[in-house]
């Protein structure tokens, strides 16, 4: 049985930072095969670290990532943990969680990635001053990132990969 890990990662707090664990929360309503575990980590980097290092065969982060993109584009993106700066100038935040940081550390605790894609949305604000909720652009992403992610795991576990 194949092992697949989905993680919400992101902080409620910083407007569209949350489209992670907005995503997840939506996911979690639905059912999976065996063997598809859906989390939300929130700024859990430790956690997400531990749980990526656990076996899983492939792994999909959910993040609000800024790419110059018009807010709520979504991609899919496979991720080369090779390519992750061991060196970063600061691997953990207590208010953030960055899927590179998360390299990072797995990287610092010995551990080893593999399969590793991240589902992202263009947020239209990345606010640090206590804003909740998503923008409108954002909030209107979240439906297309679950299409998205469903596809990608039906994908997977049947063998057809991505």
């Amino acid at each position: 049985m194949k092992r697949f890990l989905v993680a919400g990662i992101g902080n409620i707090f910083f407007g569209d930072d949350a489209f992670g664990c907005e995503v997840a929360a939506e996911l979690l309503k639905r059912s999976w095969p065996e063997g598809v575990n859906i989390v939300d980590f929130g700024i859990r980097a430790y956690d997400l670290a531990y749980a990526i290092m656990d076996g899983y065969d492939a792994t999909l982060l959910v993040d609000a990532a800024p790419r110059g993109e018009k807010p709520g584009t979504v991609y899919l993106l496979e991720l080369d943990p090779e390519k992750v700066d061991p060196c970063g100038d600061e691997i953990v935040d207590a208010h953030a969680l960055t899927p590179v940081r998360v390299l990072q550390m797995i990287r610092a605790l010995g551990g080893h990635a593999r399969n590793l894609y991240l589902v992202g949305c263009e947020p239209a604000r990345l606010d640090g001053d206590g804003v909740m909720g998503l923008s409108e652009d954002v909030r209107e992403a979240v439906p297309t990132a679950v299409k998205m992610i469903e596809k990608f795991i039906a994908d997977w576990t049947s063998g057809r990969g991505i």
